[in-house]
């Protein structure tokens, strides 16, 4: 099937995929944009976890201050090359990650930087309420792992549902752009200040 020019400009514009991906996949979906461009999402996700080990040494630090000047955030984003760290698309996810930074205050950036003391301690204030509402010795740990999982997945940033579509977390959002940037893309750090 011959795939008119109109249809993978318009493609290309919808994913930011490549000429000849789109010309591809539109071929093997007989023309259905929305079938290519959902296909082209899911195998560019997949392309971006393999892409994922890669070191990411090139970036940028991304400011964000709230419209009343009271919170304020750095975000340190690192690419693999200047050429995409001078990228417009990844600049603006530098901005929305420091929004969302500045909305929801996150404590690390992933669940391996969480210090176990902390995680103990949650653990124990935890357990006592468990009993303390009297729920069956049996049951208590398991509940607790849930709960803790729950913690964790609050106070980390990629874990944390993203702000602009909460159906995703951070780390989705930051998968999605390694595939449409082609690069591995990582938070470094990030610090929020704010007025007390």
């Amino acid at each position: 099937m011959a795939i008119d020019q109109e249809k993978i400009k318009t493609l290309r514009e919808m994913t930011s995929a490549g000429i000849l991906d789109c010309k591809k996949i539109l071929e093997e979906t007989n023309g259905d944009l929305e079938k290519a461009a959902s296909l082209l999402r899911e195998r560019g996700i997949v392309k971006a976890v393999k892409k994922m080990d890669r070191e990411a040494s090139e970036g940028a630090i991304v400011s964000y201050v709230h419209h009343n000047g009271k919170i304020g955030v750095l975000v340190q984003l690192n690419c693999e090359t200047d050429f995409v760290a001078r990228n417009e698309k990844f600049l603006e996810l530098g901005r929305s990650i420091a929004m969302h930074i500045a909305a929801t205050n996150p404590q690390f950036v992933k669940a391996e930087d969480v210090d176990p003391t902390v995680v103990e301690k949650e653990k124990e204030v935890q357990r006592a309420a468990l009993i303390e509402e009297g729920k069956p010795a049996d049951k208590v740990d398991k509940i607790l792992e849930g709960k803790i999982k729950k913690f964790v997945s609050d106070i980390c940033l990629l874990d944390q549902p993203f702000v602009k579509e909460p159906e995703k977390t951070v780390g989705d959002i930051i998968k999605a752009s390694i595939a449409t940037l082609g690069e591995n893309i990582a938070v470094g750090r990030f610090v929020r200040y704010a007025l007390k």
